[in-house]
């Protein structure tokens, strides 16, 4: 297949589940917590609703690609997101907005295992690799976009969802043409459950970091918007410009592979837990200062979207024979990391403040840095990359 026609489908899925349906949830956050009278923290359980949902979605989606190939999937990811996002945008209260949360969250989980099987099935080697990390950067523009949103549509956030939803149902029906059925019986399809020795000896480590990595984002992701603005006399602009800066910055993270190919995954894994780590404290430090948070949001955008690219290449490195599965374990675990930090995050914010709450998010990211692939596992073949 050509590389274009399953790449530029597959950005656009994944910028609708992860950037419109997801992440976005963080930049509306303080006009939905004004207009639904939603405290700190039930703000913050609501938004790991968003990783909750997604660690059984992804499972699901995990075990229904191996068994049916990935473009079920797909689809089913799009149909979670639209509905999901209408939802949040007719939303009376907090209970039908957790039912949207749980439907939106959800899909992000339906969508990642499918695409990288999709590209081991219909994509040259030499090209997969790439073809997988500019496929997960489609959530920087998702968010880059969700950002240019609220400085035209602020403070109407309801009316801003029922847009996106709008976009992700015109995304899922080009991924409805995109995306081939695997035929019955094809020599490529992949294997339930098949899983290498090599994998089963490299998992721990890629399980712990993906996990430490998923608590140090959680804060940033949900209430760094909400601090910029408590802590700033900002304009609505400036604030939306905070989050196209997370967005922009973010796409950068589509050369992961690159520096994977050339520095080694150990190299590139610690230098994006290092920067995941300072951004947040860069924040804490200086969040008043619009050009500090500005950079904190770029350090922050490039190095999230690097890391999971580099988590992607890991873990098909650790599941050799199984890509759906290689990138469906370290995003599960992100994603448990995620709720865990979501939720404590509103706690501590309410215990202890905003600053105090990013320092400790902050090093926990680099802590981050201290795990990661070993030698063995850098070394591993890893078709495509």
């Amino acid at each position: 297949m050509k590389f274009s026609k399953l790449v530029l489908p597959g950005v656009s899925m994944i910028a609708a589940t992860y950037g419109l349906a997801r992440f976005s949830f963080g930049l509306l956050l303080p006009d939905m917590n004004e207009s639904l009278q939603m405290s700190e923290f039930v703000s913050g359980v609501i938004s790991s609703l968003f990783y909750l949902a997604y660690c059984f979605t992804i499972i699901l989606s995990t075990m229904m690609t191996s068994k049916g190939g990935p473009r079920g999937m797909i689809l089913s990811a799009g149909m979670s997101s639209f509905a999901g996002l209408l939802l949040m945008s007719i939303t009376p209260n907090e209970w039908i907005l957790a039912l949207g949360v749980l439907l939106a969250g959800g899909s992000t989980g339906f969508v990642s295992p499918p695409y990288g099987a999709a590209i081991s099935l219909w994509i040259e080697e030499d090209k997969q690799g790439k073809a997988n990390t500019w496929i997960n950067s489609g959530t920087s523009f998702g968010i880059a976009f969700s950002g240019a949103g609220a400085i035209l549509l602020t403070p109407h956030w309801r009316l801003t969802y029922f847009i996106y939803a709008i976009l992700t149902l015109l995304f899922l029906l080009w991924n409805f043409r995109a995306i081939p059925r695997v035929k019955s019986g094809s020599e490529v399809m992949l294997k339930k459950g098949n899983l290498s020795i090599r994998g089963l000896k490299g998992s721990l480590s890629l399980v712990f970091a993906s996990l430490i990595l998923g608590i140090s984002t959680a804060a940033f992701w949900t209430f760094s918007r909400s601090f910029v603005e408590v802590a700033g006399a900002y304009s609505e602009w400036q604030l939306s410009s905070f989050w196209i800066v997370i967005g922009l910055f973010g796409v950068l993270g589509g050369f992961s592979g690159s520096l994977v190919e050339k520095a080694g995954l150990s190299i590139a894994y610690k230098l994006g837990s290092l920067a995941i780590g300072t951004s947040s404290i860069v924040l804490a430090a200086q969040p008043g200062n619009w050009f500090m948070a500005c950079l904190a949001a770029g350090l922050f955008g490039a190095s999230y979207i690097f890391l999971t690219g580099v988590l992607l290449v890991w873990g098909i490195r650790v599941f050799i024979t199984n890509a759906s599965l290689g990138i469906g374990i370290p995003f599960l675990v992100l994603a448990v990391g995620q709720v865990i930090g979501s939720s404590f995050a509103g706690l501590a914010i309410g215990s202890w403040g905003y600053a105090a709450t990013f320092i400790l998010f902050g090093v926990v990211g680099l802590i981050a840095s201290l795990l990661g692939p070993n030698n063995q596992e850098c070394q591993a073949r890893v078709p495509g990359t």
